[in-house]
Order: structure tokens, then C-alpha cells, then sequence
């Protein structure tokens, strides 16, 4: 952030400067990739590896902070199977590769990324990873190396994924149909571009041994971790999609309201039911909210902890900006960038990451209308997050000393300070 941008932050949002401050001198890298002792585990004296790094700082900056601070070889197996993923994303979304092209080279996906000196050019000029693919062979090579344990659950979820994108954009491709019609088939869909990657992810840190091995097993919150998450994105990216022509909310959601089309609910006069139907996607992400709160329960190992909260309370942050917010519609929004650094900061217990949900809980139900239809819902699912927190981390618990009496208790949390 250049000097100038910091003195306007100070002088428009002086706590937001203090945030970015305090995170800027308190917040500890905890571990240098680049560093010699970590090019064992990091694959950073290998040019095939650096190259990596650097696909995955440019397709995705934020997530690939997080992956970096995971500590020994799970960060470079990580940043691998996002690669892959996020190769094979590319493919699928690609709107000018003719179907009969696209759907062989997705369904055998999960064999081109184990077959040295693989790639694709035949991506559109304006696909912003379309260099990934063009390098690929980079990507593919790096995995070869990988232990057996690793390269094989990420052969197997791609090989799970890539079926389940190339029957969706068969459909879209051969039916004329442009929609997901029903929720649960938002939710098919959700589970094949994120619940697989949270089920691998999962797999990943038990065949690790830093987490316990029943971890890979939790299959149905891993998928509710990745579906909180792909949700959001998709609830937040409304324009941007819509406007790429590439519709992910669920007709069976928006119709019920009047709307022919998706686009329609951009225009000005449609703005009381849009907001509707934006209500009724954000409670549908909530429903996610108590699963991903118990799988982060589960995770023992610091880092791993961090990988998947810290995407966990963004989300949540996310879904609260989003909530009852007009300006969605018009335009991409993102949470500010103090409010990210805080949340950076606080993600490191369940404990926490409990009390950061019940906050955006509350503040998604200070904003819902009465007159929504789906107010009661609404109210439901925030109450389930608080009652999720109560039940784990009760605030009328008093710990009373014998000799001194109880401890002075912090108001804003019925804890006892002590």
C-alpha cells in the first residue's frame, strides 16, 4: 500500500489503519517457501516448482497465502492439487472450446495431468488462466514427483470432478439449457467444484499423519466446508457471471419470485424481489455454517487449522456484505482489506472462529426485514449458529476461586477474565 493510500486510511478510517498497522508489525509469516532449509519440502530449487508458485500467486493471491504457511511437504502438495483443480476449472469454463472438443479432454483430465510434457493451447485469447494450461507440463511434472500417497487422491478427485463438470456442460452444451434448475442441482454442482476439493483436501491431511486418520473420512462436512465456501463466491460474483453469460443460482430460487431471467434482476425496478431472492441464496450458503464449524473442530494441526478458517470466516464476513446489500448487483464486492487482516488474526481456535461466526450471525439478522419471506428462516439459521456456540463453548459457565471469590466477567461475553 503506497504512503499516500495509508494517510487517506488514516484520516478516513482511522481504527481500519490501526488494523492494517497492528496486523502489518504483529502478523508473522510462518514460513519462508523461498528459504534453503524449506527447499526439501517446498520444491523452491527446482525451476518446475518456482513456476508453481508463481501460477499459484496469479490465479489466486489470497488463497495462495494461506496454502504457503502450511507447514512441511502438505503446502507444495496443496498448491499442486489447486493447480490441478484450477486447470481443469479452466476447461470447463471456457465457453469457446466447441463440446465435442471439450468434453474428451475433461473426462480424461485426470490421465493428462500424470502425462509428461501434456498441455493445451486451444483455450480462448481472454481466459485469464489460460497460461496454467499452456504450461501445464510444468504442473504435471511436479506431480510425478509427489509421494504415491498424495498424486493418488488427487488423480482420484479430479478423476470424480471432471465427470461430474463435463456431464453439466454436456448439458448446457446439448440441451440448449442454461440453468441449474433445482437446488439440488446447485448443490450436484457445488459438490463437484468444491465438496470434492474439501473431501481431498481432507484425505490429503490424514495421509499426512497430521491429522487424525478418521479426518478423510468425514465426507459430509468436508463437502458442507466446500460448499459454504463455492456458495459465497457464487452469491458475491452475481454480476461478473451474469454478465460472462454464466448462471449458477438455482432457478428453482429466483423463479418463485417473477423472474424470467437471471439479468433481470440487475435492473433498477426489480430491486425489492432481487433482494429476495438474494436473502433466500444467503440462507441457503447458512445451512452450511454448523458443519463447517464442526469439521474445524476436528483439525489438530495449527496450520492445517488456519488453511481452513481462515477461508471459513471470510466467507462468513462475506455473506453478511452481501446480505440485504444492493449494491451486489451491480457490481463485484469484496469485504475491506482491515476487516480481512482482522480476521486473519482472530482465525486461530475453533473457539474464535465460533465467536467471529455468531458476530456475522447476529449482524445478517439485525439487517433481515421482517417483510422478507424469508425472515423466519433466516432467523432459524442465524439461531442455529448461536446454539452451535452456546452448546460448544457455553457463556454462563463461572469459574469461582475458593479464596478470592469469582472472577470479574467480560460483559460483552459472559466469559471470566482471568
Amino acid at each position: 500500500m503506497a504512503a499516500v493510500n495509508w494517510l487517506v486510511l488514516l484520516l478516513t478510517h482511522p481504527l481500519e489503519f490501526r488494523t492494517l498497522l497492528q496486523f502489518w508489525l504483529y502478523h508473522e509469516q510462518k514460513r519462508d517457501i523461498k528459504a534453503i532449509t524449506e527447499h526439501p519440502t517446498s520444491g523452491w530449487d527446482r525451476e518446475s516448482m518456482r513456476r508453481c508458485w508463481a501460477f499459484l500467486d496469479k490465479t489466486s493471491r489470497s488463497f495462495a497465502a494461506v496454502i504457503k504457511e502450511v507447514e512441511g511437504d502438505l503446502a507444495r502438495t496443496i498448491c499442486l492439487f489447486y493447480l490441478v483443480l484450477r486447470g481443469l476449472d479452466t476447461v470447463e469454463d471456457d465457453m469457446t472450446i466447441p463440446d465435442d472438443i471439450k468434453q474428451p479432454i475433461l473426462r480424461n483430465f485426470h490421465i493428462h495431468t500424470v502425462t509428461p510434457g501434456w498441455n493445451y493451447d486451444g483455450c480462448g485469447p481472454n481466459e485469464k488462466d489460460r497460461q496454467l494450461l499452456v504450461e501445464y507440463d510444468v504442473v504435471v511434472d511436479e506431480l510425478n514427483r509427489l509421494e504415491p500417497r498424495y498424486r493418488d487422491i488427487i488423480v482420484d478427485i479430479c478423476h470424480k470432478m471432471e465427470t461430474g463438470m463435463a456431464d453439466f456442460a454436456h448439458k448446457a452444451a446439448t440441451t440448449g439449457s442454461i440453468y441449474l434448475e433445482e437446488v439440488a442441482d446447485y448443490d450436484l454442482y457445488c459438490h463437484y467444484v468444491a465438496g470434492l476439493v474439501g473431501e481431498g483436501l481432507s484425505r490429503i491431511f490424514s495421509a499426512s499423519g497430521k491429522e487424525a486418520s478418521w479426518v478423510g473420512d468425514q465426507l459430509e462436512l468436508s463437502n458442507s466446508m466446500g460448499l459454504l465456501l463455492q456458495k459465497t463466491n457464487i452469491i458475491r460474483d452475481y454480476r461478473e457471471d451474469t454478465d460472462e453469460q454464466r448462471y449458477f443460482w438455482p432457478r428453482e430460487i429466483w423463479g418463485k419470485y417473477g423472474f424470467k431471467e437471471m439479468k433481470e434482476m440487475y435492473e433498477p425496478q426489480n430491486a425489492q424481489r432481487a433482494q429476495w431472492v438474494q436473502s433466500n441464496m444467503v440462507l441457503d450458503a447458512l445451512r452450511h455454517s454448523v458443519d463447517s464449524l464442526d469439521y474445524l473442530r476436528f483439525l489438530k494441526n495449527q496450520t492445517v487449522f488456519n488453511f481452513c478458517a481462515i477461508p471459513a470466516t471470510m466467507a462468513i464476513a462475506t455473506l453478511e456484505l452481501c446480505f440485504m446489500n444492493p449494491t451486489m448487483f451491480q457490481r463485484n464486492i469484496k469485504i475491506r482489506k482491515a476487516e480481512a487482516a482482522s480476521l486473519i488474526m482472530k482465525s486461530t481456535n475453533p473457539q474464535q472462529v465460533g465467536l467471529i461466526f455468531r458476530t456475522y450471525a447476529r449482524k445478517i439478522h439485525a439487517k433481515a426485514s421482517p417483510s422478507d419471506p424469508n425472515f423466519l428462516r433466516i432467523s432459524v439459521a442465524c439461531g442455529k449458529i448461536e446454539q452451535w456456540y452456546e452448546h460448544n463453548y457455553p457463556t454462563f459457565v463461572r469459574i469461582i476461586d475458593a479464596n478470592s471469590g469469582p472472577r470479574p466477567v467480560d460483559p460483552r461475553r459472559g466469559w471470566v477474565i482471568g
